[in-house]
């Protein structure tokens, strides 16, 4: 038995929830193959996911152009996308052929369109899992959108050949589908204790600690020597090269050195008082899972932001700390306040990869 998981490369949002979902079908059905069809960096995928897996790291969808985790291209965003869905028909037939050849019997798409319209051609089934749909993002382009009428269209008639969609919480789309099942959230929760983490990272027991959390774009100008709160909290950053300069009270981790310890990012989400990030899905619903506070920033006109900044007071402790602010290192008012706020007054399930993995396991 094959599934096809097509994961959307904007991000590690899209790739750390799908995961999820894969460790618990594999826990329920250990004779499950699977299929990957994503540009996210293998080393993600060989670190967390437990089962055997093959792998086609061409991209399925184009996402949004980030200039960093904070800036991004709306322009280039929609040039892109106008290009990709404009050959849209002959790379779903490309693609049903990759199905056909790797007897898949089942696709899950996190939120290609491209997933749903090779799946149609294969004839097998597929299901969209999200908390948005690409046609809602791009719609927020409005001016850009001018010279590629025929984009969105596209987009939503890829999207209706699915069987359905599986709706995440925070969400935002998903006027293409006529048939929607809304689910619990898909979190990753911590396996080890806050205390048992930081003392395998070496990380300080009694002082406060924020993790930066920018994903893979990172954040330019972001100067951590003149930031106003090293004297009374310590920083987390991760990353694949240490940056220079780094003043006493940052603790850096290449990210498989976490990994190399036995732990996982969200046992480090786990392990820190605050999160200091822009919101995305990924990393709001690990500081939801693991009860951690957040300072957030603005990330750029991107349709989900808003959704989330009105969605999150409801799930965890969070403060707004603005891009000149942040920029300018002036944090300590807002991960004081984020720490100390009162306790969220609603407790999400988060149980959203078991309840996924039982729906795949009983239609196949």
């Amino acid at each position: 038995m094959v599934i096809a998981f097509y994961i959307s490369g904007h991000g590690f949002g899209h790739a750390s929830r799908d995961i999820e979902i894969i460790n618990a079908l594999v826990a329920r059905m250990p004779g499950v193959d699977v299929f990957l069809r994503t540009s996210v960096p293998r080393w993600l995928l060989d670190r967390t996911i437990k089962t055997r897996f093959s792998l086609d790291a061409e991209p399925c969808d184009t996402g949004v152009v980030q200039i960093d985790s904070l800036r991004l291209d709306a322009l280039e965003t929609i040039a892109r996308a106008r290009e990709f869905y404009a050959t849209l028909d002959a790379r779903a037939e490309r693609e049903a052929a990759r199905l056909r050849e790797r007897g898949v019997r089942l696709v899950i798409a996190d939120v290609p369109p491209l997933a749903c319209a090779a799946a149609a051609r294969a004839g097998v089934p597929s299901f969209v899992v999200g908390n948005f749909t690409w046609d809602w993002i791009y719609e927020g382009y409005a001016p850009e959108l001018r010279d590629a009428p025929g984009l969105i269209p596209a987009i939503q008639r890829a999207y209706r050949l699915a069987n359905a969609a599986w709706r995440l919480p925070m969400h935002g789309g998903f006027e293409a589908f006529d048939r929607i099942l809304d689910v619990p959230c898909v979190a990753r929760h911590a396996t080890h204790d806050p205390a048992g983490t930081r003392a395998r990272l070496g990380l300080p027991v009694q002082r406060p600690l924020a993790l930066v959390s920018f994903g893979g774009y990172g954040v330019q100008d972001l100067d951590f020597a003149g930031l106003d709160c090293f004297d009374a909290w310590d920083l987390v950053i991760t990353g694949r090269h240490r940056p220079e300069g780094l003043p006493r009270g940052v603790h850096f981790f290449e990210e498989e050195h976490i990994y190399d310890a036995g732990l996982r990012y969200e046992d480090l989400v786990a392990a820190v008082d605050v999160v200091v990030t822009k919101p995305g899905y990924g990393i709001v619903s690990e500081c939801i899972a693991n009860g951690t506070a957040m300072v957030y920033t603005s990330r750029g006109h991107f349709a989900e932001y808003p959704v989330m900044v009105t969605e999150m007071p409801r799930y965890l402790r969070c403060a707004y700390l603005n891009q000149d602010a942040l920029l300018a290192g002036r944090w300590r008012t807002a991960l004081e306040a984020a720490r100390g706020g009162a306790p969220p007054p609603e407790r999400p399930r988060t149980d959203g990869a078991d309840v996924i993995a039982g729906m795949i396991a009983a239609i196949i």
